[in-house]
């Protein structure tokens, strides 16, 4: 056989030398073409190999980097005091925290620069040095403002009063119910009405529920929920005889209280009571709502306003407000000041948050029929037939009222309405509407409470607010309580594990005889574990006996002398 011969590559190379080419030979050509693909990478791959830098421009040069912010704006979006670095001992933990302060921070700016954003500004009255605020009738504000402004103050005349009036959450919509049963809701922008009926008994009180298609009535004996049609949908006869209502939002929840005391949670998404027990108070007719942490205030007849969620059966706590019966009150929509009034003609302010007051206090002319915060903390109170309205009389002593509006007729309760500087004045002869400058929230954020809102959006926006519907077991006074880490109980729970007794019980290797007659192995091995484990729980409460005994202190015995053999010694336990 022949033998391969090996073939080397420089061989090759010099053998493709020799041979002539080859001029007859056919050349592929591809045409490519030139997408805006590859020009970007090919240009992307150009600037990068480039190591020009590109020349500002005149621009550029006037306005480097971002306009600065304000640090007063900066102020306002301030979160408190950040991570200083310090009381961390992990570096680990420190980091997260740096880089948790660090998003804050940029939180902050961002918030500041939206500034911009926000068009609407908040109203105001402005008069000369001679004269006062109070001086300006509503006549004189209807003439200066613009028409679309002057057709929101208007009067009803109804003819079955005294009427109470709320407004929906996002102030389009506005419900009226009298003691004497006419049940109404309107669109009071537009004026066009939803329903109006008569239940043929009296109302107590009324409440929108989480949309604006669904209103709750206390009635004489019971509560009922009515549709935008006025047709009944449910008749609830365990929540009988209610004084007050109020409807927490976020938690979906129906908060009511009846003349014997007894409040009601109730859960208007599934249909069930979460709460329901007595305050032990007796009748409490005064009662709101802590926008801040969903807490009910209810004050009684001896001046004490309490606070209450549907877990706990007591009060969270208590505040002796007054040494008269309490006629009103109401808390602020940050949580942060609560106004009281009472028969003795006072009107106080107190700090909510740490139980502490009163901020200020002021002597009126009369009891306060109603007392009702602002969107910008302005503080309505209800005189007998006059409303005055108070700026900034929580964190400073307001020397004379913003505005004063005599009514003629006397007044059941009157609301604020949500972005509108508007306050509306359920009276007993029907309902009106008053400008009050500079009350309302000039901005909305569409995605909380849009006034502007279709019906598609009021659709996805109920889904949502039921998606992120928050739990009744949440309520407490610190909503950022489940942030924290419980330390009390922690502690108990070492502590109780330190004082356990940890005695293993003896393990039983048995091997029984192997007998055919009597009892199995099994039964035997079974006998024999319950003796021992029997004998073992005896030990153990022995010795529990033992260390729960009050050690009993050696005192050194009196000495006779020789007499001692004399003295009576104590049997001994055996």
């Amino acid at each position: 056989m022949k033998k391969k011969e090996s073939v080397r590559y420089f061989d090759i190379e010099e053998n493709k030398d020799d041979q002539p080419k080859e001029t007859n030979q056919e050349v592929k050509v591809y045409k490519i073409k030139p997408t805006a693909r590859l020009l970007k990478a090919n240009k992307f791959k150009n600037n990068k190999n480039s190591t020009q830098k590109r020349k500002p421009t005149e621009k550029e040069k006037k306005f480097p980097g971002k306009a600065p912010i304000n640090p007063a704006k900066l102020e306002n979006y301030s979160r408190g005091e950040g991570f200083e670095g310090k009381g961390v001992k992990h570096p680990l933990y420190a980091l997260k925290l740096k880089k948790k302060e660090n998003k804050h921070k940029y939180a902050q700016k961002q918030a500041s620069r939206a500034d911009i954003l926000l068009t609407e500004d908040q109203g105001f009255l402005e008069v000369d040095e001679d004269n006062r605020t109070t001086g300006i009738t509503q006549k004189v504000i209807v003439d200066n403002v613009d028409i679309t402004a002057a057709t929101k103050a208007f009067e009803l005349n109804l003819d079955f009063g005294p009427y109470q009036a709320k407004y929906s959450r996002n102030g389009r919509h506005l419900l009226l119910g009298s003691n004497k049963g006419h049940l109404a809701a309107f669109d009071w922008i537009t004026k066009k009405l939803h329903f109006e009926i008569n239940v043929m008994e009296s109302i107590h009180d009324i409440s929108w529920l989480h949309v604006e298609t669904m209103v709750a009535a206390a009635q004489k004996e019971w509560l009922y929920i009515y549709d935008n049609t006025g047709t009944e949908i449910h008749c609830i006869k365990r929540m009988d005889k209610i004084l007050r209502m109020e409807f927490l939002p976020y938690h979906f929840l129906l908060a009511a209280v009846n003349e014997f005391g007894f409040m009601t949670w109730l859960d208007i998404s599934i249909g069930e009571i979460v709460g329901h027990y007595n305050n032990h108070m007796g009748r409490t007719p005064v009662m709101t709502q802590n926008p801040y942490n969903a807490t009910i205030c209810l004050g009684n007849s001896r001046g004490v306003v309490s606070l209450w969620s549907p877990n706990v059966k007591k009060p969270l706590a208590k505040i002796l407000c007054h040494k008269t019966p309490l006629t009103a009150i109401s808390v602020d929509n940050r949580g942060m000041y609560m106004a009281t009034s009472g028969v003795d003609r006072s009107l106080k302010i107190w700090d909510i948050r740490n139980l502490d007051g009163p901020l200020q206090h002021y002597k009126l002319r009369t009891a306060p029929v109603d007392l009702e915060f602002s969107q910008k903390e302005m503080l309505a109170v209800g005189l007998g037939n006059i409303v005055e309205v108070y700026n900034n009389c929580c964190s400073q002593t307001a020397e004379r009222p913003y505005l004063r509006h005599n009514m003629g007729k006397s007044m059941k309760n009157f609301k604020f309405c949500p972005y509108e500087d508007i306050l509306g004045i359920g009276t007993s002869h029907g309902f009106t509407s008053i400008i009050v400058p500079g009350s309302g929230e000039p901005n909305f954020d569409a995605l909380e409470s849009n006034p502007f809102q279709t019906k598609k959006q009021r659709k996805e926006a109920e889904v949502k607010a039921l998606l992120e519907k928050i739990p009744a077991e949440l309520i407490t006074l610190n909503p950022n309580e489940i942030m924290e880490i419980d330390v009390p109980s922690a502690k108990d729970k070492m502590e109780a594990k330190k004082n356990l007794l940890y005695v293993k019980p003896k393990k039983v290797d048995f091997t029984p005889r192997q007998k055919k007659k009597g009892k199995t192995n099994i039964a035997r091995k079974k006998i024999i574990k319950e003796a021992s484990r029997k004998e073992f729980i005896n030990q153990v409460i022995e010795a529990k006996k033992i260390l729960n005994e009050p050690q009993k202190e050696n005192k050194p015995k009196q000495s006779f002398g020789v007499l001692d053999r004399f003295v009576p010694q104590p049997k001994s336990k055996k």
